[in-house]
């Protein structure tokens, strides 16, 4: 007879949450598009949090001879009042990725930049309108739809100029901005997402189970539709840059005392005959940000897709 013998116990441990993190981040870096479009927002991320605590001269302070070129004690030149630009090109950047200011005199700012609290507002809005009327249908779908149907037909510059003259200069009255015209495009994505989703098994199986609507639409449809979202969102945190800078470049866009990237445009372009240099640091570093997360979210999005097939 024989007998059997005893089987080791063999314990498989499940990966920590530090190999769970890197193999999430390391789907970025399978595509060179998604790396290069990184190391762009990152350099620019490492210069905002390098401001905060040094910048080659005060970025308000007219220091220098007006208009000059880029030489050795000031990098980038200066502008038409004597100030270094590359001083005021590290400031600027922290308003857009890094901080928000609280409107008085109390001087508090928020942890985050105006852009990114922005497309944070959109995703928030768009999501619950996105998702209650697809999954609700009817004339939750019928009203809401119909609403910002009415919105999109509007130009978004519109819709910034309309609102920022409504409630004067401010970085939450940019963030609301930004929130209001980016809304309608999320919730469309999100409705058409979720009007695949919710035809899924396991939509019917958590119904079955009697759970509420809300539960079925923020714990089993939205997780399953995060890969697009948040590539969009990527997207939109270009354009909300890009948008900053045009309202700066009007003249209505971040108030003072941090330089705004779009109002350095317009103030070179008016003494560009004295100095045709200046217009280009801050209209590049525009560019070269907006860029970046164009390139990551690019490749984002080709490496979810080759994931989901």
């Amino acid at each position: 007879m024989t007998v059997a013998q005893p089987t080791a116990n063999v314990h498989h441990s499940e990966p920590s949450r530090l190999r769970k993190f890197w193999s999430g981040v390391s789907v970025v870096f399978t595509s060179k598009i998604a790396t290069v479009g990184l190391i762009i927002v990152l350099f620019w991320f490492i210069i905002g949090l390098v401001s905060f605590f040094w910048t080659p001269y005060p970025p308000n302070s007219s220091l220098f001879a007006q208009n000059l070129y880029p030489n050795s004690v000031n990098w980038l030149g200066t502008d038409h009042l004597g100030r270094d630009i590359a001083s005021r090109l590290m400031a600027g950047t922290q308003v857009i990725l890094l901080k928000t200011r609280v409107p008085g005199d109390s001087g508090w700012i928020i942890p985050g930049g105006v852009a990114l609290w922005g497309v944070f507002g959109a995703l928030v809005v768009g999501a619950f309108l996105g998702l209650n009327a697809a999954y609700r249908g009817g004339w939750w779908d019928q009203g809401i739809m119909q609403v910002l149907d009415a919105m999109v037909a509007f130009p978004a510059i519109v819709l910034y100029l309309v609102i920022i003259t409504a409630l004067e200069q401010g970085d939450f009255v940019v963030i609301f901005a930004i929130t209001v015209t980016g809304a309608p495009g999320v919730a469309r994505l999100v409705r058409s997402l979720a009007l695949d989703i919710k035809t899924r098994d396991y939509i019917r199986a958590a119904e079955t189970r009697g759970e509420k609507a809300s539960y079925i639409m923020f714990r089993e449809i939205l997780p399953n539709a995060r890969g697009p979202i948040l590539v969009d969102a990527m997207l939109r945190v270009g354009y909300a840059i890009f948008m900053i800078g045009t309202l700066g470049f009007l003249g209505i866009g971040l108030p003072p005392p941090d330089p705004d990237w779009g109002n350095m445009v317009n103030e070179a372009r008016r003494f560009i005959f004295l100095n045709a240099w200046a217009p280009f640091p801050p209209s590049i570093a525009i560019a070269s940000l907006v860029i970046g997360l164009n390139l990551f979210a690019d490749g984002m999005r080709e490496e979810l897709t080759r994931y989901q097939k």
